[in-house]
């Protein structure tokens, strides 16, 4: 073994357990050991079974974006704002600045492997002053982002059943509003199930949530390129690449364009699970942040190729923007493989959103439980509950399925995904954006990175992070068209407006006097925090 010093901005020393392995074999019950003294070290007591391997963390990371879900969920943007230019360069240009975030937070995420995550970040690396203050901030708007980003993601699951159901029907049923949401509470039910299953099995689900994912976006490129090239309807490779429309209803085509990024946004989100089930992991330290990177990139990769086939086999953006069908997605491809090619696929891609949404679920409960180990939610003690039979944070799981579900009335607006998107990337991109500030200020001289490090490179990367947070939270509070009304308007700005007015209020009336950041669970009373016996019997 071997030790290394750091010390961060709170003045205390903390010593990190790395395990060395002699030609790639290590010790797992070694490895697990050393984690959970890095985690004390962090101020933490081990509550989780590390059950997660570093491949079923990487298909965690991966799986909770969903890529071909995602981009079919998401397709209406970049057609709506720029036509062919929206759906390539649109996606294409936001991931390259999604990139050095992942970068700094992979950086952050090896130095302090905790569930706490983002809010814990911020607290070592914000001055002492201001560290609680910083907590506070990001742990708040990662909650936001992560619960609306649940009910996101179920939400339009939900509507590719009931695009389903009109493809099947001929047109015959087409689900309006009501039993949309009637859906999403259903999948958040059956979610709330399957996100308070025990560790060892959300684990071994994610092999089959990878296989899955990566299967059928490969399939639905296939299908968009070589059908469309068989029934000859595919654009040439210039339009596909370089014609630009602007139905947005905004004068300005830049700005009309600078809306497509909404859908790349969304998609590359909630790979900060890597971080939020480090205390799940084995190798925490190694395995989060190439978890991170890899998922990102990943993800970036085959959305950008599933976009390109999208162009190719996208005849008129004005025809595909006018269909009935709930996902405009769901036209494209009935119209380039047939009622029969069209729903074999879209099945295969619920099932993906489907998957992704507890993936999701999972990351979420894992954010309000250790965010509730703080002592910072309302109801905190029964919300960093463990059940005693799944060693899962149950009750924080059913939390988040309620309050998704209450986001889901929003299903009811014109706008709703867009609202929803919105809410999830700025409450989460600022959650993310909040440490890594702090890492090129503050803790420029307190912080001492993991096992993986960004060298002289991290200044430069985390202004880079910094700058484009700042520019993609302000575009997204920005309506998806120049006409507004109270049924398209943008309720992102609402919900995290909501959210701000709440946490502001609550820390200048009473938190400031009790909240000062993550706390010690290593003295805890044993119902708040305790090591399962099952783990030791299996360390043993």
């Amino acid at each position: 073994m071997s030790e290394k010093r750091a010390e961060f901005s709170n003045g205390k020393d903390v010593t990190a357990v790395e395990v060395s392995t002699n030609n790639g074999d290590s010790d797992l019950s070694a490895l697990r050991h050393a984690d959970d003294a890095l985690l004390a070290e962090l101020g933490y007591k081990s509550e989780f079974r590390r059950e997660f391997s570093l491949f079923e963390t990487v298909a965690f990371a991966f799986s909770i974006m969903g890529v071909v879900a995602s981009v079919s969920s998401t397709y209406s943007f970049p057609l709506v704002s720029g036509g062919h230019v929206g759906m390539v360069w649109g996606w294409f240009i936001p991931c390259l600045f999604v990139m050095p975030i992942a970068a700094s937070m992979a950086e952050l995420v090896s130095a302090m492997p905790t569930s706490a995550g983002l809010y814990y970040f911020s607290a070592k690396l914000a001055p002492p002053r201001y560290s609680a203050l910083a907590s506070w901030i990001t742990g708040w708007a990662n909650v936001t982002g992560q619960v609306t980003l649940v009910c996101s993601i179920d939400f339009t699951c939900a509507e590719m059943i009931t695009t389903a159901i009109a493809v099947a029907s001929d047109g015959a049923v087409n689900l309006g509003a009501g039993p949309t949401f009637g859906i999403l509470l259903a999948i958040l039910f059956t979610h709330g199930i399957v996100c308070s299953a025990a560790t060892s099995v959300i684990a071994r689900l994610n092999l089959f949530y990878v296989m899955v994912n990566v299967g059928t976006t490969i399939a639905a490129i296939v299908a968009l390129l070589v059908c469309s090239g068989n029934n000859g309807t595919r654009v040439s490779t210039k339009d596909a690449f370089t014609l630009y429309e602007n139905n947005t209803g905004w004068s300005n085509h830049g700005w009309a364009f600078l809306l497509a990024f909404t859908a790349p946004m969304w998609t590359l989100t909630g790979y900060d699970s890597a971080a939020h089930i480090a205390e799940e992991t084995a190798g925490a330290s190694r395995a989060a942040p190439i978890a991170i990177l890899t998922g990102v990139g990943a993800t970036a990769s085959l959305g950008w190729l599933l976009y390109i086939a999208a162009s190719f086999a996208t005849t008129s953006v004005s025809d595909i923007l006018a269909t009935e069908l709930p996902l405009p997605m769901g036209q494209l491809f009935l119209n380039t493989l047939g009622k029969k090619g069209m729903l074999a696929i879209w099945s295969l891609i619920i099932v993906v959103q489907y998957v992704t949404g507890a993936a999701q679920g999972v990351d979420a409960s894992r954010v309000v439980f250790a965010f509730a180990r703080d002592n910072a939610l309302p109801g905190s003690r029964w919300w960093k509950k463990m059940n005693g039979y799944t060693q899962t944070p149950v009750n924080a799981v059913w939390l988040v399925m309620a309050l998704s579900g209450i986001c889901g009335f929003l299903g009811f607006s014109e706008t709703a995904l867009s609202s929803l998107a919105g809410a999830a990337v700025i409450g989460l991109y600022t959650s993310y954006v909040t440490p890594i500030f702090l890492r090129i200020t503050s803790g420029r001289k307190t912080f001492v990175p993991g096992s993986f490090s960004l060298g002289r490179w991290y200044f430069p990367i985390g202004v880079i992070s910094v700058s484009w947070v700042t520019f993609i939270v302000v575009l997204l509070l920005f309506p998806p068209a120049s006409s507004v009304d109270s049924e398209s308007m943008n309720y992102a700005v609402v919900i995290v407006m909501a959210v701000f007015l709440f946490a502001s209020i609550s820390w200048v009336v009473s938190a400031r006097k009790w909240f000062h950041g993550p706390v010690n669970t290593l003295d805890s009373p044993p119902e708040t925090s305790s090591v399962n016996s099952q783990e030791k019997h299996h360390d043993a």
